[in-house]
């Protein structure tokens, strides 16, 4: 049967010859220059209400870092929000303007609403070693490695028309400069320095994830075709008009589902980038928490009392001194094995100290600039070994009994409270980049959904069914604090859609799309490992450490 494709006009018409207007590029860059001076404005009131205003060039260097990280985040706009209005676009449910402006909207919704579960999930992946000393210039060297191996790849699939996935890119990004940094350190295990475990919970979203949105749309439009008899839904976009008002309302609703799921999954990746650079420049203002209430700090010793006692029960007769406790917690999280009684000294010795700098400054909010850091490395390394013990529920419930369990995990609770924190300029920040992104770079993945993934043009029917189920599937993931690929999903709703109403893909454009999901994470780890690489060798010979 030849391809109704070829056989038509493609429905985006005169959109796709769609010229900026002068008045549009003037607003653009006005967002844009605001957006950054929201940010440098909030930089400036919050390190100097933490006593530690930044000298001129380390707040220069702080805005280069966050400039190339919202740069990451601007092209994921060209990739992942331009699915979310491909449909409204194509089926003229809205015009362009209107689309991505709506988009961004509820994609700024999404940012701000959620909790930065999926930003520290990817953060996780990384050796803890490198996020502990994120302020050094191996830290330094990390970030810029990762996010600019992920945008050369981004950009490259983006110009080329494909779905590629932000997500695949950041995380493979982030597992070559962990693998990178352990080869160069010469570490026991070669790549020890990688949480495999963590990462197996990650690419295991990323893998399944596509094929849901390929079963579940499929499905839904099967199901619809036998309890929705209107025949209009089933119908490809005719010329420029748009489709009736009861469909063109479903359209706009399913667009507003996938933006507003896209913003609270994709926006945390470069939330949490952008905190590890706020951490690393300027560590008395972010490393900590400093909005927990001076009224938490008495619930917080009393949980660490708690939590130090399970830890001693478990330890016997075995006490470590303060001193090595954290080489202790370090080795244990390098070999993901913590289930030592020195380990669980090092924890009930770290509890102690922890407790101890509450006592003394009061509060977190009041802990001084040169105690920040080790305070903050103290409370990730207990959080990240007491979590080696706790992941498996059942397993801890047989090491610490009688409650102990639960006195471990309410005492994790807050130690990520008070190092796990995204402050709401940093999520308003990263939701303009997204917007903007979106409305420089739609056209080219709109016409690869829209006309290209099947032998014939999408109808309202599948567009609908593909943007649903890659919402509930987006919006579950969040809830389990995994990265998924908006781009993948919905490429592959669409495609079970076609294949459900036996309409046939596109052998050329499936192959592309599957060689740059195949492709991406090895290609993301290479570029990210030899970029790091470069900048640490160029960083000591420059002597800078």
């Amino acid at each position: 049967m030849a391809s109704v494709a070829s056989q038509s006009a493609p429905p985006l018409g005169r959109l796709a010859e769609h010229r900026v207007h002068p008045a549009a590029a003037t607003g653009f860059l006005l967002v844009l220059l605001a957006g950054l001076g929201f940010a440098a404005v909030n930089i400036v009131f919050d390190t100097r209400d933490a006593g530690e205003p930044l000298a001129t060039g380390a707040f220069l260097f702080l805005g280069l870092a966050l400039v190339v990280a919202l740069a990451f985040e601007f092209v994921n706009g060209f990739h992942d929000t331009a699915n979310a209005v491909a449909t409204v676009i194509y089926t003229h449910s809205l015009r362009p303007v209107p689309a991505v402006l709506w988009s961004g909207g509820w994609n700024f919704v999404g940012v701000v609403a959620s909790s930065g579960a999926v930003a520290y999930s990817i953060i996780t992946l990384l050796p803890a070693d490198l996020v502990m000393g994120v302020g050094s210039a191996a830290g330094y060297a990390m970030i810029f490695a990762l996010l600019i191996a992920a945008l050369i790849w981004n950009l490259g699939t983006w110009w080329l028309g494909l779905p590629n996935s932000s997500s695949h890119a950041l995380i493979g990004s982030v597992l070559g400069v962990g693998l990178a940094n352990q080869l160069l350190a010469k570490g026991v295990g070669g790549a020890a320095g990688v949480d495999w475990g963590q990462a197996k919970d990650v690419l295991l979203a990323l893998l399944v994830s596509p094929a849901i949105g390929f079963l579940g749309a499929g499905g839904l439009l099967f199901a619809m075709k036998r309890l929705v008899r209107d025949r209009t839904l089933y119908e490809q976009p005719k010329g420029d008009a748009p489709p009736p008002r009861g469909i063109r309302a479903l359209l706009i609703l399913t667009c507003t589902a996938v933006s507003f799921a896209h913003g609270g999954n994709d926006g945390q990746k470069g939330m949490g980038l952008i905190m590890l650079i706020l951490i690393g420049v300027a560590p008395t203002a972010y490393a900590l928490n400093r909005t927990m209430p001076d009224s938490s700090t008495s619930a917080f010793v009393a949980t660490a009392a708690r939590a130090k006692a399970t830890f001693l029960a478990r330890a016997g007769d075995v006490r470590v001194a303060p001193v090595a406790a954290a080489t202790i917690l370090r080795q244990a999280i390098r070999s993901r094995d913590a289930d030592h009684p020195r380990v669980h000294a090092a924890l009930a010795a770290e509890a102690e100290v922890i407790s101890a700098d509450l006592k003394e400054y009061g509060s977190i909010r009041r802990v001084p600039a040169a105690a920040t850091p080790n305070l903050r490395n103290e409370m990730y390394l207990t959080l990240d070994a007491s979590r080696l013990l706790t992941k498996d529920t059942a397993r801890a419930d047989g090491l610490f009994p009688n409650g102990g369990a639960r006195a471990v995990v309410a005492y994790q609770d807050l130690l990520e409270r008070g190092t796990r924190y995204i402050p709401t300029w940093v999520k308003v920040t990263v939701a303009l980049a997204l917007g903007l992104g979106t409305m420089i770079g739609w056209r080219r993945i709109v016409v690869t959904v829209g006309e290209k993934i099947g032998k014939q043009h999408l109808t309202y029917g599948m567009g609908a069914s593909a943007e649903l189920v890659a919402a509930a599937t987006i919006l579950l993931a969040q809830v389990k604090g995994m990265p998924v690929s908006t781009t993948h999903i919905l490429s592959s709703g669409v495609a079970g859609t076609m294949t459900a109403d036996g309409a046939g893909l596109q052998g050329a454009t499936v192959r592309n799309i599957a060689l740059a999901w195949v492709m991406t994470l090895p290609a993301a780890m290479v570029l990210a490992g030899l970029l790091y690489a470069l900048l640490l060798a160029g960083v000591h010979v420059a002597g800078l450490g």
